[in-house]
């Protein structure tokens, strides 16, 4: 008869308790301590650890300590195992970044293709309103042209040749190479000379002030819109067929500006007489210069005929629309010069 101990301490009736899952109880047979480095003796920065073995699943179980952590070679410089968030890259090695080769090409590049699209969006955006391509017409000039043209304004009773030349696709021919056709070059560096000739002769009379500069050029340029809005309503109004565009008569008019300058120029030498004197024939010059210019555009024979109109139909309204120009330009030249004169003749007065 086999004799149990365990036997004895059981109670009749009660069945034994039997646990399935011994980890509910607390129990890990793999649970060891984690990983221990320590540090040899005498240097607490070195990075040779005594390196133990983990338990199984651990991250680094089963790799060599030269292969889990880098050497003291191949650690970046500055580099503290103690406080990681100091090793993160400086600022010097980020900006080392941008002097490599490849990455300034890149943004070279990037540039080139943003400035393109800029141009893109901006020209058209002016295409809405102006036809770039026509207006590099007015402004295709050269310094030879530039000194015939101002020639021609000053001595225009010696020309004799008045005609444009139209190129076999019916546009005109470039400035360059026509005296004869408009341009806005020479019209817009007169009227920022005028402009400049007005600050220096206010500051000889001791009445240069910044508004006086602003109410100057912003005088001179409303007139010149005020002008060519009336120029082309009367145009409108007398159904008059011109192959005159727009910018044409702003040219046109515009050249009223080169014998204001002279006129303000020859007043600082030779006071009120030679302002008179001077004003008095380039506004004869000018208009001259107009009427002739003019004619070969507007009682043109063959642009009668393009429009269906009799060569002689309308004449007079159009001779009348020259003398209109004709008149006004030499009346707005005095308008835009006369106050100048005011002090200029005061003050050579007073020199005397």
């Amino acid at each position: 008869m086999n004799f149990n101990a365990n036997t004895g301490s059981r109670s009749i009736g009660r069945k034994v308790k039997r646990v399935s899952d011994v980890n509910a109880m607390g129990y890990n047979p793999y649970a060891q301590p984690p990983p221990t480095f320590q540090p040899n003796e005498g240097n607490l920065n070195s990075s040779n650890y005594a390196y133990s073995p983990g338990p199984v699943g651990y991250p680094n179980q089963g790799v060599p300590p030269q292969q889990a952590y880098p050497s003291p070679n191949e650690m970046p410089p500055n580099f503290n195992p103690s406080n990681p968030y100091m090793n993160a890259p400086s600022q010097t090695q980020i900006g080392n970044v941008f002097t490599q080769p490849i990455v300034q090409d890149m943004a070279f590049q990037y540039g080139q293709q943003l400035a393109s699209t800029g141009k893109t969006m901006i020209k058209q955006g002016l295409e809405q309103y102006v036809a770039v391509s026509r207006l590099k017409y007015y402004f295709a000039v050269d310094t030879k042209y530039v000194m015939s043209k101002l020639g021609l304004l000053f001595f225009p009773f010696i020309h004799s040749d008045w005609s444009i030349k139209y190129e076999q696709d019916g546009n005109p021919v470039q400035p360059r190479f026509e005296i004869n056709a408009p341009d806005l070059y020479i019209p817009t560096m007169a009227y920022f000379t005028y402009v400049l000739m007005a600050g220096l002769v206010l500051g000889m009379q001791q009445r240069f002030t910044p508004e006086q500069i602003v109410m100057q050029a912003s005088s001179a340029l409303a007139w010149c819109i005020v002008e060519l809005a009336v120029y082309s309503c009367t145009l409108y109004i007398t159904n008059i067929q011109t192959s005159l565009r727009t910018l044409d008569l702003l040219a046109y008019s515009g050249y009223k500006f080169i014998g204001i300058i002279a006129s303000i120029v020859v007043s600082l030498l030779a006071g009120r007489t030679g302002y008179y004197a001077t004003l008095i024939y380039v506004s004869l010059a000018l208009a001259f210069f107009l009427v002739r210019s003019l004619k070969a555009q507007v009682l043109q024979e063959r642009q009668a005929q393009y429009y269906g109109e009799a060569p002689t139909g309308g004449n007079k309204r159009r001779l009348y629309f020259l003398l209109f120009v004709a008149v006004t330009q030499p009346a707005l030249s005095w308008w835009l010069s006369f106050h100048l004169l005011k002090s200029t003749s005061i003050s050579a007065t007073t020199a005397t």
